[in-house]
C-alpha cells in the first residue's frame, strides 16, 4: 500500500498544479512563507519543506532576500501531456474553488448572488402546500419533454412584457440557465468550432466551451455593449457559429447594451450568418424596457435564455430557452437524452409563485434594492478612487479598477487573508493568464457598511 503523502508533499503538489494551470506565471513571485502558512493553516516549517521540494524539482527558484519565484526552466508540457478538454475546463473550476471558499465570517465582496435578505421576503416555504394541491400525479413520472405546460404558458406572458413574442411550443424548460447553455453548446458546437463570447464575460460559460474543445474568442465588452468594430472584424475573419452575450445586467460588468448598438449587433449577425445566444438570467433586476436583442429580432437569429436562480432562489433550478419552434423541438429531444427531464416539482413551484400577486411586489422591491445598493456601491468605490465601467443605475455587479493594483488576482489573495472574498478580473477574462486590474464587486455586499469598512481598512493595510 502506498504511503500517505506528507503535508509538505501535499502542499508542493498543490502549488505545482496551480503553476501548471496558470494561477502563477513564469517569473512570478509566490506568496510569502507567512502568507501561505496563514492561508493553509500549516506551520512555516511545512511550507519551507514544500518549497524545498519544488526547488529540487526545478519548479521554483529562490532569490536571496526576496522570496521564491516560478522558475524560467519550468517544464513545458508536450502535446501528449497537455490538458485535455476536462483539464482546460477544470482550470476555471479551480479558480472558482480557490476564490469562493466558504470562510466563517468572511465578507463576500465578489459574490455572484444577491444578499439573502433581498430574496427572503419571497417566503418559498409558504408555496409548498399550493404546489401539492396543484395536482401531483404527473410529478411521479417524467412529464412533458418541453417542461411543465402551465409554466411555459406563464412564460409567454413574461416574454411579452420584455417585448418578445413567443408561443409555448417555442419555450423549453431547463434546470437553470447553465443547463440551457449546455444544451445549446451540445447542439451547435462540435470540437474545434469557433465561438465568440463577451470579454470579460461569464466564466462558467468559458469552462463549458473549453469542455467542448471549442475555439473561444473574446469580444471586448464596453460600457454600452460589445465592441462593434472588433465584433465585425472577428465575425468576418473567424466565421463563428455562435456569439454568446448578455445584453442587460451583464456579468461581470453590470452594464446594459444601448438600443443603437443592439441594432448594429443584430445586423452584423445577419450579414455573417451568426446565431446569437442571449443570456438574460438577471432580467428581474432591470426595468422591462431594458434593450434586449431577442426583442428586436423576435427569436429569428437569437436564442434567448432566462432563469429564476438570482431572483427567486439558487436552489430552484429552473431556467428556460426561447427560440424557433423547430430548434426548441430538437433541443427538447437533446434534453431527453442528456437529462431525461427537468424538475416538474421545481417548475410547479415557480409557476405558483408567478401567478401570485406577491411576485410582482417582490420584483419591484428587488429592483428598488438593486438601485439603492448600486448608488451606495458607486459612492464607496468613488471614495477609494476606483474607475467603474458604465453608469447603469441598477445592477447586481459593478466592474471596477482600484488604483495601485495592476493584478487583482494577487490582491484577492491578500484580501482573502483578511476574510474579504474578492472576484478578481482574470476569472472573467478569456485569457485568464494575463494580469487584470479589474474586479467584480457585488453591489449588495459593497453597500453593506460593515463590508465597505472592512475593505477600506484592508486596503490601507496592504498599501
Amino acid at each position: 500500500m502506498a504511503s500517505k503523502p506528507t503535508l509538505a508533499q501535499s502542499l508542493a503538489d498543490s502549488i505545482r498544479r496551480q503553476i501548471q494551470e496558470g494561477a502563477y506565471r513564469t517569473g512570478q513571485k509566490l506568496p510569502s512563507l507567512r502568507e501561505l502558512s496563514d492561508l493553509h493553516g500549516y506551520s512555516k516549517n511545512t511550507v519551507v519543506a514544500a518549497f524545498e521540494l519544488l526547488v529540487a524539482d526545478g519548479v521554483l527558484e529562490p532569490r536571496r532576500g526576496s522570496g521564491f519565484y516560478v522558475s524560467d526552466a519550468t517544464k513545458t508540457l508536450t502535446p501528449e501531456e497537455s490538458p485535455n478538454s476536462l483539464g482546460r475546463a477544470m482550470n476555471i473550476v479551480w479558480m472558482m474553488r480557490e476564490q469562493f471558499k466558504t470562510i466563517p465570517d468572511a465578507h463576500p465582496l465578489g459574490d455572484g448572488f444577491p444578499p439573502t435578505e433581498w430574496l427572503s421576503d419571497l417566503r418559498l416555504d409558504k408555496y409548498h402546500p399550493k404546489v401539492v394541491r396543484s395536482g401531483m400525479g404527473t410529478v411521479f413520472r417524467y412529464g412533458n419533454r418541453f417542461g411543465y405546460m402551465p409554466l411555459r404558458e406563464h412564460l409567454v406572458h413574461r416574454l411579452e412584457s420584455f417585448g418578445i413574442g413567443a408561443k409555448p411550443s417555442q419555450i423549453l424548460l431547463t434546470q437553470g440557465a447553465n443547463s440551457a447553455m449546455d444544451l445549446v453548446i451540445r447542439y451547435f458546437v462540435p470540437p474545434g468550432a469557433t465561438v465568440l463570447v463577451d470579454d470579460p464575460g461569464y466564466y462558467l460559460l468559458f469552462g463549458k466551451l473549453k469542455l467542448a474543445n471549442a475555439n473561444i474568442i473574446g469580444v471586448p465588452r464596453m460600457a454600452d455593449g460589445p465592441d462593434q468594430e472588433a465584433l465585425e472584424q472577428l465575425m468576418a475573419v473567424h466565421r463563428p457559429r455562435l456569439f454568446f452575450t448578455q445584453s442587460s445586467c451583464h456579468n461581470p460588468t453590470g452594464t446594459d447594451i444601448s438600443p443603437g448598438k443592439a441594432f448594429r449587433v443584430l445586423k452584423l449577425a445577419q450579414e455573417h450568418n451568426v446565431m446569437i445566444v442571449e443570456n438574460d438570467a438577471l432580467a428581474d433586476f432591470k426595468p422591462l424596457s431594458t434593450p434586449r436583442l431577442a426583442a428586436l429580432d423576435q427569436l429569428e437569429r437569437t436564442i434567448y435564455i432566462g432563469s429564476f436562480s438570482k431572483s427567486f432562489s439558487a436552489s430552484l433550478r429552473v431556467g428556460y430557452i426561447a427560440c424557433s419552434d423547430d430548434l426548441a423541438s430538437e433541443l427538447a429531444d437533446l434534453k431527453t437524452l442528456v437529462s431525461t427531464n427537468s424538475s416538474e416539482y421545481c417548475e410547479r413551484t415557480v409557476n405558483v409563485i408567478l401567478r401570485e400577486g406577491h411576485y410582482e411586489r417582490h420584483m419591484v422591491h428587488l429592483r428598488e434594492r438593486a438601485t439603492k445598493a448600486t448608488s451606495v456601491a458607486r459612492e464607496v468605490l468613488s471614495h477609494l478612487g476606483a474607475e467603474v465601467l458604465g453608469n447603469s443605475p441598477q445592477a447586481l455587479y459593478l466592474w471596477a479598477s482600484l488604483p495601485g493594483h495592476a493584478d487583482t488576482h494577487e490582491l484577492a489573495q491578500k484580501l482573502q487573508q483578511q476574510n474579504i472574498l474578492l472576484a478578481p478580473g482574470r476569472l472573467f477574462c478569456v485569457n485568464s493568464e494575463e494580469p487584470c486590474s479589474w474586479s467584480r464587486f457585488n453591489t449588495g455586499a459593497l453597500a453593506d457598511p460593515k463590508v465597505a469598512k472592512a475593505l477600506v481598512n484592508a486596503l490601507k493595510k496592504i498599501s
